[in-house]
């Protein structure tokens, strides 16, 4: 998923599933949860919309590092051949930089350098392409469609006009083989730094989960009993040691202590109970 609109037709898709009554996507984490239907209908479904899904596992957490450094090693390639196609088609006319004698005298070898430089970027960001072209088929174009559709355009256009310079048709003209490549950089760039803000969100939220007690000691008939938190029945009475966590809501039925409430006021300062 790239944007909100795709979160959205993957609700949407779910919630056509038989059975199932409520549904919801995280766009951040990449996660959803559903309530009632089967879950190869719901993987099914979400597949039938244009994109992936699976139970919930460990490896999510080494596949987002793994996009990231892809995300780096993509960034980088780009950047080297987009400012090495600038400095091609722009720096001489620009800033007066020199160009290789063959490139100056030769408007079609010119063209064609910048194509085979604009193609390579377009080769290395492809995922776009995919993606755009995947959400065209399925009938939800996506932010990755309109990125596909600006740079695909530029590289068309510029071809042609290569084409014609190659076979002398016409004359020296407009090509927009950096406008491609720049387009494909920059978002690259963005997808980059959500990548990474995306990362230390999702370490936050994991740090702020482990801080949910995992069990709790119940006291019946005068014998603690450490339990699983999920067991806890309404009715039951369970002990807070000192330094210990509330495992789940309760009344207080003797003693006293400070409490933190931060996870749920924001409040940093204990709290008095008795």
């Amino acid at each position: 998923m790239t944007c909100a609109a795709c979160s959205a037709r993957v609700e949407k898709a779910v919630r056509g599933v038989a059975g199932v009554t409520e549904v919801s996507v995280n766009l951040l984490t990449g996660d959803m949860s559903v309530e009632g239907g089967a879950r190869d209908e719901i993987i099914a479904a979400v597949t039938a919309a244009g994109y992936g899904a699976a139970p919930k596992g460990d490896k999510k957490a080494a596949k987002e590092k793994s996009e990231t450094k892809t995300l780096v090693t993509r960034l980088v390639l780009s950047i080297v051949l987009s400012l090495v196609l600038m400095y091609i088609s722009m720096g001489h006319e620009m800033w007066g930089f020199p160009l290789p004698r063959f490139l100056e005298d030769s408007p079609a070898s010119c063209a064609l350098v910048q194509l085979v430089l604009a193609a390579a970027v377009m080769v290395i960001n492809r995922r776009f392409f995919i993606s755009g072209a995947r959400g065209l088929i399925h009938a939800s174009p996506n932010m990755d469609t309109l990125v596909s559709l600006g740079s695909g355009a530029s590289f068309v256009y510029s071809t042609y006009v290569t084409v014609r310079l190659i076979s002398g048709n016409a004359g020296p003209s407009d090509l927009y083989f950096e406008s491609a490549a720049m387009i494909l950089t920059l978002i690259t760039v963005g997808k980059l730094l959500e990548s990474v803000a995306k990362g230390k969100t999702t370490d936050a939220l994991k740090s702020l989960a482990r801080l949910t007690p995992r069990t709790a000691v119940l006291l019946k008939d005068g014998v603690e009993t450490e339990v699983p938190v999920d067991t806890v029945m309404p009715g039951d009475v369970f002990v807070v040691r000192p330094g210990g966590a509330v495992p789940v809501d309760g009344i207080i039925i003797s003693g006293e202590a400070a409490l933190d409430e931060s996870a749920l006021t924001g409040e940093s300062v204990p709290v008095d109970k008795a």
